[in-house]
């Protein structure tokens, strides 16, 4: 098995390309060692001294380090955990993931036009870099969004969600004025 290994942008984090299915659908945000209960891989990972954060893509993990860890050092740990996690052909998770961006039946019109370009314009831009954009409510004119794996403290993050995200909602959506971040809506 070989596993490649991509920058992303935001130095914290590295993404891991298996070369396989990781969740096939969805996403799976696991920040903390207590969140990776559902995931026996992000588990395991959690073992490696220095390993912080774990997200889990449709065919990729991305790992956040602490900032005193060097990537030389952790990155053949985490490279073997990977590996024998899918040779012994364990789940990944352990329920099947919820897409928090998934339309749904009692969402209005302007709700599902957003989380309609979020999955066809936004999604899969982000998710190249190792990390997803979801959709967390719409009220008064302003979208909120919860941003995961390396967009979360990416110092590019704000730039992305102003200039990228909220132009381009603005323009198609004329109901939208503001895009925030992990507001508490």
């Amino acid at each position: 098995m070989f596993i490649q290994t991509e920058q992303t942008p935001n130095p914290a984090t590295l993404k891991f390309l298996p070369g396989r299915d990781v969740l096939g659908r969805g996403t799976a945000d696991f920040p903390t060692p207590e969140d990776a209960v559902r995931s026996p891989l992000a588990q395991r990972l959690f073992e490696i001294d220095g390993v912080s954060g774990v997200f889990l893509g449709a065919d990729f993990v991305t790992i956040t380090k602490g900032g005193d860890r060097d990537w030389y050092l952790l990155k053949p740990s985490i490279l073997g955990v990977i590996m024998e996690h899918f040779t012994a052909g364990r789940p990944v998770i352990n329920e099947a993931a919820a897409d928090d961006n998934a339309a749904h039946e009692d969402d209005d019109e302007i709700v599902a036009q957003i989380k309609e370009l979020l999955d066809t314009r936004v999604r899969p831009a982000v998710a190249q870099d190792g990390g997803d954009i979801t959709f967390q409510g719409f009220e008064d004119g302003i979208v909120y969004l919860n941003m995961k794996g390396s967009c979360a403290g990416c110092p590019s993050s704000t730039a992305t969600l102003k200039a990228g995200i909220e132009n381009m909602l603005r323009h198609y959506i004329p109901e939208v004025v503001e895009v925030r971040q992990n507001a508490a809506y």
